[in-house]
């Protein structure tokens, strides 16, 4: 154990600071998460179309017309189905931030890069057709959401690159000192606007000429594929999250870092089940986003929760029951920084293994009790990751009881493994204390 400290402490740590400080990395999940409000509020009317309530739909239907369900989901597709979109839009702008160039201007660049990027033509059946037509100028819903997210991510990152480039070598259209600043900084984003945007018109004429549907078939064949066998996989799975809590026990943001690369596959997930779920189809999906905030991350990264009753029900230590005490309420809202810190798990010898141990067990215990049908799939509701214990877990699946029953057996499981290495450090604490006591008496 002390050798793999000293490879944390000398190896591992520069080079995962080195990782969480880089640009790019950080502006694809500041990006990302520009998006997260709109998908919970898409979110919530997508739960207010599904109430677990017996004669809801019928209720509904009686007041406000068959065609309530249809009219109560145009928020989620202008919300949630939008992610994509959003992504082009703030992943440019956080990068540009970090450049300290005009982000707003570097975030319209790439918006307007990634509709060029989507082709406008979308396959629709009329009434009575025997097959579908392809309908020209209409933007397709399904490339703006998460299906576009891998497209929103490259374009957002080069396009942000080029106009950075251009502005520094100070190749634009400069305007007098008199002139006001927004103008200015519009004939600035000139030509840094038309190379991006020639640069993907080419990009999109050589693909369509060598038979390719669009620039998004591509990037999920090269790009979209390998992360899915990450993050889409069992093995994968356990492989990012060893990885994550790796990077947390080195006093790093794990799930910032790994999650950052991982979200858009996982989020690919959840618009999948979202959409089957809309439908009353079985759910495609058992690892999206949902799977691993509300059943895997009880209280925080390494499932904290379990970890924070020991302290507040069965501490020797005072250290530990004054922290038990701090933790217990941020830990309810899966903020667990008080305890990766203050116990501290970071650099613990003792404490990294049942951190470790404990969201993979927790990882394919929950994963095989979807995938038999015990417990329902997360059904594509993006609750917010602040949700409570019990009540995140009944709501993510659309309202089924085994959601919360999960939750509660992962809770009892991270309660098991953390209990005999938090009472060896709690009477290490106390041991502590006890001698610290004695010391101050005889003096």
């Amino acid at each position: 154990m002390n050798k793999f400290l000293e490879f944390l402490e000398s190896k591992f740590m520069p080079f995962a600071g080195k990782l969480a400080a880089q640009r790019h990395l950080g502006a694809l999940k500041d990006g990302i998460i520009l998006a997260m409000p709109m998908i919970i509020i898409g979110s919530v009317f997508l739960i207010l179309g599904f109430l677990p309530i017996p004669g809801y739909a019928d209720f509904m239907a009686s007041v406000f017309g068959d065609q309530w369900l249809a009219k109560l989901m145009y928020p989620t597709d202008a919300t949630f189905n939008m992610m994509g979109l959003i992504a082009a839009f703030g992943i440019a702008y956080r990068l540009a931030e970090r450049y300290g160039i005009d982000a707003i201007t570097a975030g319209v660049i790439s918006l307007c890069a990634f509709l060029l990027a989507t082709p406008f033509n979308v396959p629709f059946t009329p009434d009575g057709a025997a097959e579908a037509v392809a309908v020209g100028g209409a933007i397709p819903v399904a490339l703006m959401g998460s299906k576009g997210l891998f497209v929103a991510i490259l374009i957002g990152l080069f396009s942000t690159e080029v106009y950075n480039f251009i502005v520094k070598k100070d190749i634009v259209i400069k305007m007098p000192d008199g002139v006001p600043p927004a103008v200015s900084k519009s004939f600035i984003a000139l030509i840094p606007g038309f190379v991006v945007i020639s640069i993907i018109f080419l990009i999109r004429l050589v693909v369509e000429y060598f038979g390719i549907t669009s620039i998004h078939d591509i990037v999920q064949l090269v790009l979209g594929k390998p992360l899915g066998l990450l993050g889409g996989s069992l093995i994968g799975s356990i492989i990012a999250y060893g990885l994550i809590m790796m990077l947390w026990s080195a006093g790093l943001h794990g799930t910032n870092i790994v999650a950052g690369v991982l979200n858009p596959v996982w989020l690919m997930a959840t618009e999948e089940n979202q959409v089957a779920f809309r439908a009353g189809e079985e759910l495609p999906n058992i690892l999206t986003a949902q799977f691993f905030e509300v059943f895997i991350n009880i209280g925080g990264t390494g499932a904290t929760f379990a970890l924070a009753l020991l302290m507040l029900l069965w501490s020797r230590s005072q250290q530990m029951k004054q922290l038990g005490k701090l933790s217990i309420g941020p830990g309810s809202f899966m903020i667990n920084e008080p305890i990766i810190f203050g116990t501290p798990i970071v650099m613990n010898p003792l404490l990294i293994i049942p951190f470790f141990l404990t969201p993979i067990v927790t990882i394919v215990v929950t994963y095989y009790a979807m995938k038999m049908g015990i417990v329902a799939k997360p059904a594509g509701i993006a609750i917010p990751w602040t949700t409570p214990p019990i009540i995140g877990g009944y709501l993510a699946t659309g309202g089924k009881l085994s959601g919360a029953l999960m939750q509660a057996v992962n809770i009892v499981i991270a309660f098991t493994i953390y209990f005999p290495f938090f009472r060896m450090w709690d009477k290490l604490k106390k041991a502590e204390e006890d001698g610290a006591n004695t010391t101050s008496k005889v003096s």
